[in-house]
């Protein structure tokens, strides 16, 4: 018989040290230190603060770097342009640089009207939201609160685990101190040279939207965002601010003619806009009046053109804006695209019916829910009437209940 071949004994020690080096911890890319930034808890992207703590909330915690944001305006434009500002208005105080595009206001107006920060970063809530008492009442003010002290509690204000962005006071103007300590690049369409031989390649864009393409492009390549130069100093954002794109103004015709001679510029232009975002340290959101669009079909294309859609549905000369059930509210927020980035499905929030206010100073996105019934001396004539305006909250609060049965909570 062969002798088994010897094999050199090792020690303990030389084992353990020989398994040591067999094994290297896995250590994961860390994403730049940037101001105003933070990552996501659900796919690791580097996000920035919207304007709006609850928007950011709703929105899976902040907007990625590198993605476009679309609001669909309301009728009169004037919510969106407060998100607009909220969001300029965020650039300044993280100190990012700032892009302002229009073409019916000048971008210098708009950056002084940038609504002012508010000192104490938390607005103070209510006493019976924290469940304090207030020592002035008495056992009559709280005589019908056992129909609903065990009924699940209703948050009205989304507000995520931890903090992220500012508050700012509509009532107020930013000082123009804070806006001279960051970079602002504008580009206001009337004093803009029009270019020559451009609307006759059906091929480009139009003259209007292939200027401001080139004027991001040329702020993004100078600054070093797409890493062509290193920046200066530490790493920054720059923050893309877009007013009323696609209306007549721009030059546009998809606001006042169902066949636009321009089909396809807008969708040419975000399709460009949205390959130089990703591959850059920049951030955009764009205004659009889409009730205006006669083709839908644009509407559609735009979207998808879109990383996060979101729709402005104001109460001012409508329906609502008299019915009782929306008293407390200033119009609807419609969430209709979430990113889906580095992860096969989106971050969906449960919540699914909102509503915004802009209240004395801050701009809120609340939960919408209907006012429950507090008295049972109501007339039934009253609960017919209540019971019956719910179907108008078919398009913005769910299914509404059928028929004229009330609704009792």
């Amino acid at each position: 018989m062969m002798a088994a071949p010897s094999v050199p004994c090792m020690s303990g020690r030389a084992m353990s040290a020989g398994a040591e080096t067999s094994f290297r911890r896995k250590v994961r890319g860390k994403l730049p230190a940037i101001r105003g930034t933070r990552p996501s808890v659900h796919n690791g992207q580097l996000l920035v603060s919207s304007g709006v703590s609850a928007l950011d909330h709703i929105l899976g915690g902040g907007l990625a770097v590198g993605t476009l944001l679309l609001i669909e305006e309301d009728a009169y434009s004037t919510y969106s342009n407060v998100l607009l500002r909220n969001f300029l208005a965020e650039g300044v105080v993280s100190g990012h640089e700032v892009f302002v595009a229009s073409a019916g206001e000048d971008p210098h107006t708009i950056l002084k009207n940038l609504p002012e920060p508010l000192t104490d970063e938390i607005p103070k809530q209510d006493d019976h939201k924290s469940g304090k008492r207030s020592p002035g009442l008495g056992d009559d003010a709280m005589k019908i609160a056992w129909r609903y002290q065990n009924l699940p509690k209703m948050e009205s204000l989304p507000v995520s685990a931890s903090r992220f962005g500012h508050y700012y006071d509509m009532s107020k103007t930013m000082s123009p101190d804070m806006l001279q300590t960051v970079k602002t690049h504008g580009f206001y369409l009337p004093h803009v040279t029009p270019l020559e031989g451009t609307y006759g390649s059906s091929s480009e864009v139009s003259c209007d939207y292939l200027q401001l393409l080139q004027c991001i492009q040329r702020v993004v390549h100078q600054g070093g965002f797409d890493g062509s130069s290193p920046q200066t100093g530490q790493k920054n954002i720059l923050r893309i601010g877009v007013q009323s794109l696609g209306s007549v103004l721009w030059g546009d015709d998809i606001c006042s003619d169902e066949c636009p001679h321009n089909l396809h510029s807008l969708t040419r232009f975000l399709y460009a806009l949205r390959g130089l975002l990703r591959a850059s340290l920049s951030v955009c959101a764009i205004t659009l009046p889409a009730h205006l669009i006669q083709n839908k079909a644009i509407t559609v294309r735009v979207r998808n053109l879109s990383d996060t859609v979101v729709g402005l549905e104001s109460f001012i000369d409508s329906q609502r804006e008299s019915n009782p059930l929306y008293k407390d509210y200033h119009g609807l927020l419609h969430v209709h695209r979430i990113p889906r980035l580095n992860s096969l499905t989106a971050d969906v929030s449960d919540t699914k019916d909102l509503a915004f206010k802009l209240k004395r100073k801050i701009f809120s996105i609340e939960r919408l829910h209907l006012p429950p019934d507090l008295s049972d001396t109501v007339s039934r004539s009253s609960k017919q009437d209540l019971a019956g305006s719910t179907k108008l909250l078919s398009s913005g609060c769910g299914s509404a209940a059928p028929g004229k049965k009330h609704l009792d909570f």
